[in-house]
């Protein structure tokens, strides 16, 4: 990779802390004062809500995780062949931990593996992460701290092609507004050969969506509920989390779940690092994540409207889950 020797791990960092707590009161004001209110997702994930986090993960009714995990391993090696690349990209990389299976794939593969570059908004987990994987696999790492929002510019320039990955299916957390902007902007860095890993959950029976989003032990309850914990900490906010249930709810008509919190009595909240009071109605619902269910052909024709064409895609057995490979068109 273009200035890094094996081993070696270098960190540009894009978004400090003071940008995120700017970001956090922009959010909270727009969010909080809205009809109907709504905060984004990138606010559960705190030290807490990471760990929480994983709880979900491994929860029986939680199948995105495993089942991501599982075709990964299956279908990294055809992967890693089709896409002839030597540098990993991986947006919202967290702790790397599925990415292992794409870079083990890769460095055995015919192009070989060069480098890789995690790319998240947690500094603290992808240092770590950055070098776990330049010291187990001996590649140059060049992490990037950003939000892939704003600062896909920073993903560096490498010699060779890159296969630029987004897992987790975190792009059902777009509105489709968002998701065309980011589309767009992957479609427009990438180089001729590179490629593109997109992974999406696909539309199943209501009943096993709506129960991946509420499990019985109440750990998603507990994950939703710790964004108020987090707007109490940062904000000053006087949230009473008891007066407030998780709820998991499809809509059919946009074909995504929708988590939100319900106020169980009416209650006024301040927030005073925002010079924000805000009052709940008895059963008032805020909107704090959407996860899009895609199919197969809408993935297809969302790629082609950012500019890419499928070059190859890859299913579980039960037809769950999909991994597309696109390249420029």
């Amino acid at each position: 990779m273009t200035g890094l020797a094996p081993g070696q791990v270098t960190v540009d960092v894009r978004l400090v802390p003071d940008d995120l707590n700017a970001a956090l009161r922009r959010d909270a004001r727009a969010g909080l004062s809205a009809t109907p209110k709504a905060m984004p997702p990138v606010w559960f994930y705190d030290d807490r809500g990471c760990e929480l986090y994983e709880g979900i993960t491994r929860a029986p009714e939680y199948y995105p995780f495993r089942t991501e995990q599982a075709l990964l391993r299956a279908s990294a090696g055809e992967i890693a062949e089709a896409a002839g690349a030597t540098v990993l990209v991986e947006l919202g990389s967290g702790n790397s931990e599925k990415t292992r299976l794409l870079l083990d794939a890769m460095a055995t593969a015919g192009a070989g593996l060069v480098g890789y570059v995690p790319f998240d908004v947690a500094e603290a987990t992808l240092r770590a992460a950055a070098r776990s994987v330049a010291d187990d696999m001996g590649i140059g790492v060049h992490a990037v701290v950003g939000d892939f929002h704003e600062h896909l510019d920073a993903v560096p320039e490498v010699d060779g092609p890159r296969l630029v990955a987004f897992l987790g299916s975190t792009i059902g957390n777009f509105v489709p507004g968002q998701r065309a902007r980011f589309l767009a902007e992957v479609g427009d860095m990438l180089d001729p050969g590179d490629r593109f890993l997109l992974a999406t959950d696909l539309v199943k029976p209501v009943e096993r969506l709506v129960a991946a989003y509420d499990d019985a032990a109440g750990v998603t309850a507990a994950f939703n509920l710790n964004l108020l914990a987090v707007l109490n900490r940062e904000l000053g906010a006087d949230f009473d989390l008891d007066r407030f249930e998780h709820l998991a709810v499809w809509d059919p008509r946009n074909q995504w779940v929708e988590m939100r919190l319900r106020a169980t009595e009416r209650t006024t909240v301040k927030v005073p690092e925002i010079d924000l009071v805000v009052d709940f109605a008895a059963g008032e619902q805020m909107r704090t994540e959407i996860s899009a269910k895609f199919t197969g052909d809408a993935v297809r024709r969302e790629l082609a409207q950012a500019g890419m064409a499928v070059a190859g895609s890859w299913t579980d057995p039960a037809g769950d889950y999909l991994l597309t490979l696109a390249r420029p068109a």
